[in-house]
C-alpha cells in the first residue's frame, strides 16, 4: 500500500478507494484547520474592535449624564447674561459637540478592526479548494 510520503506521480498507482479515503482525510483536516483559523481571526478582530465599541457605549453614558447635570448648570450660568432660550441653545450645542467627538473616535477604532469577516480564512479556503481539485484530477490520470 502507498504511503503519504509518495509523490503525486505515485498517486496514479493507488487504488481509487485509497485515493478517495486519503482525500477525505485531508479535506477533513483542512476543514478543521480552517474553522480554527476563522475562530482565531474573528477573536483578533473582536479584540481590536472592543475599545471602539466601548467608546460608543461611553459616549452614550456621558451624553446622558452630561445632558442632565451640565445642561442645567450651563443654562443657569448663561441665563445670567442671555435670555433663557439662548442659554439652553448654547448648552445643548456644547454637549452635542462633546458627544460628536466621542462618536468619531469610536468610529475610527471600529474601522481599524476592519470588516467583521474572516478574510484570511476565506483566502485559504479558496486555496484549499484549488489544491483539492488539483489533487483529485491528478489522481484520476
Amino acid at each position: 500500500m502507498a504511503t503519504r510520503n509518495e509523490t503525486n506521480n505515485d498517486l496514479r498507482k493507488w487504488p481509487l478507494g485509497e485515493v478517495a479515503k486519503q482525500l477525505t482525510t485531508d479535506l477533513s483536516l483542512l476543514v478543521r484547520q480552517e474553522i480554527e483559523l476563522a475562530k482565531a481571526e474573528m477573536a483578533e478582530k473582536g479584540r481590536t474592535a472592543k475599545p471602539g465599541l466601548s467608546m460608543f457605549g461611553g459616549a452614550g453614558v456621558v451624553a446622558l449624564c452630561a445632558a442632565g447635570a451640565l445642561t442645567a448648570f450651563l443654562v443657569l450660568v448663561f441665563s445670567l447674561f442671555l435670555p433663557e432660550w439662548a442659554a439652553a441653545l448654547i448648552a445643548g450645542a456644547v454637549l452635542a459637540a462633546v458627544a460628536y467627538v466621542l462618536i468619531e473616535r469610536g468610529k475610527e477604532r471600529v474601522a481599524d478592526a476592519g470588516k467583521p469577516v474572516p478574510e484570511q480564512t476565506i483566502e485559504t479556503v479558496k486555496e484549499d479548494v484549488e489544491w483539492a481539485k488539483t489533487r483529485a484530477s491528478s489522481a484520476r490520470r
